[in-house]
């Protein structure tokens, strides 16, 4: 009592292949049973079992009830009660189906009228400005006004469209990482460390105040998308220079381990609260922003979704001493 029997064993067995309910008085004397092994393996001599069909037309399984000794259950009313109870139970199962269905829907409508919310306030913001930067350029140049400050002006306006495009950029990654397949990928073999190494000198012309150390190891070509993984690092990199300490050094290591390649970047600084790391990869969040400190929120978003397109991982963690973003991608070697 109480066991698990083997469904092959069982009459339900049958009736999940035939869909039919079967209804025995007396197992002695029914014609199709009587020579059955299922009654004499289970010692029932009256037996009722009534299909539970879901309305996609699957089986569920079937109720049933048996008795060691003969019974009339062969009458409309114990079988019609029988046949309601099995209906019952199906109807339940596809209304907590359709409910959660409908749950999951609205959860995921919710978040993507979030999302919208987000994505039209934070891009209108973030166009906004260099879009004026530009306009007050070539009007100055326009009423002849700039003078001697032509080429300076002309540089601001060329940093506007710079700065455009890389948020036109993200927006369409993002499209590709959150509607679309996933972010493409070209990978092959490639000597990374140089690729690494530009992206460090280019932000360390950028922030020359702040020191920036970089160690790279790396034996052999690493099979992967490098401009990916470049695009990767300078968004760490750059928000370690943003949010870590001034004082002191934003550090990068690059590393194999076996076939996996290893990516690290670290500062120190104030410890992201828990509450925040939680939420470091999810789109448009900038919760540590200030209001100078300008970006759609959307480069640790991409930087994991690139991790993840190599079948790797991005992970973060933060303590008082500092805080880490570790990049890890396995079978990175074709040899």
């Amino acid at each position: 009592p109480g066991g698990e029997l083997k469904v092959e064993t069982t009459i339900c067995n049958e009736i999940r292949q035939s869909g039919n309910a079967v209804v025995i008085d007396h197992v002695a004397e029914d014609d199709a049973f009587s020579g059955h092994p299922t009654p004499a393996l289970y010692g029932f001599q009256s037996y009722i079992s009534m299909p539970i069909m879901r309305s996609d037309g699957s089986f569920f399984g079937t109720l049933c009830s048996i008795d060691p000794r003969p019974a009339k259950v062969k009458n409309p009313q114990i079988v019609g009660m029988f046949k309601l109870f099995a209906d019952l139970i199906a109807f339940h199962l596809d209304t907590v189906d359709r409910l959660a269905s409908s749950q999951a829907t609205l959860d995921s409508e919710r978040r993507d009228a979030e999302l919208r919310e987000q994505f039209i306030a934070v891009l209108g913001h973030d166009l906004r400005n260099p879009l004026a930067s530009i306009k007050a350029g070539a009007e100055l140049l326009q009423r002849g006004r700039a003078g001697d400050k032509a080429p300076e002006v002309l540089r601001l306006m060329q940093a506007s469209v710079s700065r455009m495009a890389a948020l036109v950029d993200n927006v369409l990654d993002f499209a590709r990482g959150r509607l679309g397949e996933g972010i493409d990928l070209q990978r092959r073999d490639t000597d990374l460390e140089p690729v690494l190494r530009h992206v460090v000198e280019e932000l360390r012309s950028a922030h020359a105040d702040r020191p920036i150390e970089a160690e790279f190891v790396l034996q052999r070509p690493v099979h992967c998308d490098s401009g990916r993984i470049a695009q990767l690092l300078s968004n760490l990199l750059a928000n370690a220079l943003t949010h870590g300490a001034a004082g002191s050094p934003v550090r990068v290591v690059g590393r194999l381990d076996g076939d996996t390649f290893e990516l690290t970047v670290a500062n120190r600084g104030n410890p992201i609260p828990p509450e925040t790391l939680a939420k470091l990869f999810q789109p448009f969040f900038r919760g540590g922003a200030r209001r100078y400190q300008q970006g759609l929120g959307l480069g640790l978003y991409i930087s994991a979704e690139v991790a993840r397109a190599h079948g790797g991982t991005l992970q973060a963690a933060s303590s008082a001493e500092e805080t880490r973003f570790m990049l890890r991608i396995p079978g990175t070697s074709r040899v």
